[in-house]
């Protein structure tokens, strides 16, 4: 057979045409540890998952300006449009649950599967190891307290995606001269030393005439200048600054916690995940993901921030210092959620300061006042898993889904918490911690966990009635005679009013006794 030219060049073009096909096959099913991460921003990845649900519009959150013509409900005679919260203590096919080996065995993992599918996302099985290390060591004062300042960084094994590097940073301190380990609480916050020990006297002075060596050698002309002015140095003593009092006019929680002879660990959440949707592809879910985008159930950040507070724990467990039966974890706002998730599925952890957690925390989602899912699906959803923009939406391949289609709600995180030391803190709308957290729909969620306490032999929250008829108590009178806590104090939005209950709430419990003054 012949073939002209005008073939053969046919031939060779349709030859070129399928190598390039087969070069984008194998391109585009290269694995993903040889794929650079995705940048995307935080619309894209919003829009990206929002593709993969079928998703092709949200509703709108409320405004929490009030004056806004969407603003959001205060009015609670319309707050409960789902009047019912999911029953903890009734399995999905309906039977009772009656006895703590039901809870534990049946209704608690059953709790915590739905959870993970549609609200916070899984963990996933292959998260890398944290390799702790001690970056260093610092002794010094909290308030009239000695303490010793560690900074640590736990340096996640990225060996099988080495594009991205992470490096979680906490800081631990504890009292200098106690007796024994110390009950420790993990605050979400920035870490580093939180007291610098600052060069005095022969150190100081010879950090000066290192640094008047210096200025000579860069320019000789100065000699004769600090020659002329011999008294002057370049590095002073810090005068002492008395700490800024809480808005209560006790010293800050840290102090307290050192004076009560505990001990703390700031851990920054941001070392572990960004609070950004833009960050979904780095941190440790963008690592454990090797660069690419979330899948539905895949987790979110406050799933995140708990895992990196487990991993501070694992460290807890091997310093002779701390007292890793006693750990507990606190954070406020979105750090309060995160204490709270935190809480609910690691059950190591002892005890917990909730403060101020709103919707994704103590408060329920179901309700209509303030925050609502909405507002979690349009903003913050990158908290959540995928899945949870569905109750967000208004059109979609599956139709529409409203908070009512949710199966579970926050009285079910704080029942995982049971029977463990959980106090929930909130502060006044008056002082700045607004309507929008729903301070009443959180009380009924607690009165409604206290059920799980109580099934499993400890007390509860003190009080008559259940979440539909029970009276939230007047400002700073605390429930706090049970294992599950409830305070609103006369502040803003922050714990620190709280922290003095909490402590001496928790050392009740534990048996603690704190040195003597």
């Amino acid at each position: 057979m012949r073939f002209s030219s005008s073939s053969c060049l046919g031939l060779l073009w349709l030859g070129f045409a399928i190598a390039g096909q087969q070069t984008a096959l194998t391109q585009n099913s290269a694995p993903a540890s040889n794929l650079p991460p995705v940048t995307f921003t935080a619309d894209q990845d919003h829009q990206k998952m929002m593709d993969q649900l079928g998703i092709k519009a949200l509703r709108p959150g409320p405004s929490g300006n009030q004056n806004a013509p969407n603003h959001a409900n205060y009015d609670e005679s319309k707050a409960n449009p789902y009047p019912d919260l999911p029953d903890s203590l009734t399995m999905n096919n309906g039977q009772k649950v009656t006895t703590p080996q039901m809870w534990w065995e049946k209704r608690r993992p059953e709790i915590v599967e739905m959870y993970e599918k549609y609200v916070y996302g899984r963990i996933p099985s292959d998260v890398p190891k944290v390799t702790w290390s001690v970056t260093a060591v610092d002794h010094e004062m909290i308030g009239f307290n000695r303490v010793i300042a560690k900074d640590l960084i736990g340096q996640v094994d990225n060996s099988s995606y080495p594009d991205i590097s992470v490096k979680i940073h906490m800081t631990l301190v504890t009292p200098e001269k106690a007796a024994g380990p110390v009950p420790i609480l993990i605050m979400f916050s920035r870490a580093g030393f939180p007291a610098p020990n600052e060069p005095a006297g022969e150190d100081l002075d010879r950090v000066n005439a290192a640094w008047k060596a210096l200025l000579v050698q860069q320019d000789p002309s100065l000699k004769d200048v600090l020659a002329n002015h011999p008294a002057w140095q370049p590095v002073r003593p810090m005068p002492f600054q008395p700490p800024q009092l809480n808005a209560d006019g006790d010293p800050p929680n840290t102090w307290q916690l050192i004076a009560a002879g505990w001990g703390f660990a700031l851990l920054d959440p941001a070392s572990v995940q960004a609070d950004d949707g833009a960050g979904m592809t780095r941190g440790i879910i963008g690592l454990v993901n090797k660069g690419q985008p979330r899948k539905p159930e895949d987790w979110g950040a406050l799933r995140a921030w708990g895992w990196g507070a487990g991993r501070a724990l694992d460290y807890l467990a091997t310093d002779s210092s701390a007292d890793a039966k006693h750990v507990g974890i606190e954070g406020v706002s979105r750090y309060g959620k995160a204490a709270l998730v935190t809480m609910a599925f690691d059950q190591r952890f002892a005890m917990v300061l909730v403060g101020s957690s709103g919707k994704g925390g103590a408060t329920p989602l179901r309700r209509n006042y303030g925050e609502a899912v909405e507002s979690l699906t349009g903003g913050e959803y990158y908290w959540m898993a995928g899945n949870f923009l569905k109750y967000g939406a208004s059109d979609a391949a599956f139709g529409s889904k409203t908070p009512g289609d949710i199966p579970v709600d926050s009285n079910e995180l704080i029942a995982l918490c049971a029977p463990r030391l959980t106090f929930i803190s909130y502060g006044i709308p008056e002082k700045g911690d607004a309507h929008w957290l729903d301070h009443e729909g959180s009380f009924m969620a607690t009165v409604d966990a206290s059920r799980v306490f109580t099934l499993l032999g400890a007390k509860g929250l003190d009080g008559e009635g259940d979440y539909h008829t029970a009276k939230m108590p007047a400002v700073n009178q605390g429930l706090l005679g049970g294992r599950l806590a409830w305070r609103q104090h006369d502040g803003g939005h922050t714990d620190a009013p709280n922290m003095k209950y909490f402590i001496q709430w928790t050392d009740g419990f534990i048996g603690y006794k704190p040195p003597q003054s």
